[in-house]
């Protein structure tokens, strides 16, 4: 059965789409969002949030998670995906990339309402939601990368070069001295 080259986690913002789509390209494999997968199959996240509660989202995130975990690509989870107990068993023999930021690098990234957990809260709420995850995230992660500051390509070009390290059977189409 096939495993995830990556799983990317980490809080809200962090950069985990972004940077994910960008590693999966220079890698020339798939990238899975569970969070769009998630909206695909069932509705937006803050409709279900609203309509069914947190819990219930969960599960839905859960069995999303589970069914992105036997796929070859790089995977990049909901911030809130590493509380559920199958998640996080399922993430242990996986190579977990956190994603980490400071509470200023996230202030302007959190504006778009999209976010049920901080909506009303905003950057004191994901500080508190990052510190109530911090040990599951630290836990679980293989490396980690802050984002706060660094160039996203940069951190991207960083992951994959790991990455095709420790997995030489993938083509790796960013190159570090690049042409002039």
């Amino acid at each position: 059965m096939p495993t995830p080259i990556a799983v990317f986690i980490g809080a809200p913002s962090s950069g985990k789409s972004k940077i994910g789509k960008r590693v999966a390209r220079l890698l020339g494999v798939p990238f899975i969002d569970t969070d769009k997968r998630i909206t695909a199959l069932h509705g937006e996240i803050t409709e279900i949030f609203a309509t069914h509660g947190e819990l219930h989202f969960r599960e839905l995130e859960q069995r999303v998670v589970a069914e992105a975990l036997t796929e070859e690509a790089i995977v990049s989870v909901g911030g809130g995906a590493v509380i559920h107990e199958l998640t996080q068993a399922a993430l242990r023999d996986q190579r977990v990339v956190l994603l980490t930021t400071t509470a200023d690098a996230v202030a302007a990234r959190i504006t778009s309402g999209k976010r049920p957990l901080l909506k009303d809260g905003g950057v004191d709420a994901w500080i508190r939601l990052v510190e109530a995850r911090r040990p599951i995230y630290e836990r679980l992660a293989v490396r980690t990368w802050d984002t706060s500051a660094r160039p996203i390509d940069t951190i991207a070009a960083e992951i994959a070069d790991w990455l095709a390290a420790e997995l030489p059977q993938l083509t790796h189409t960013h190159r570090k001295d690049t042409e002039k």
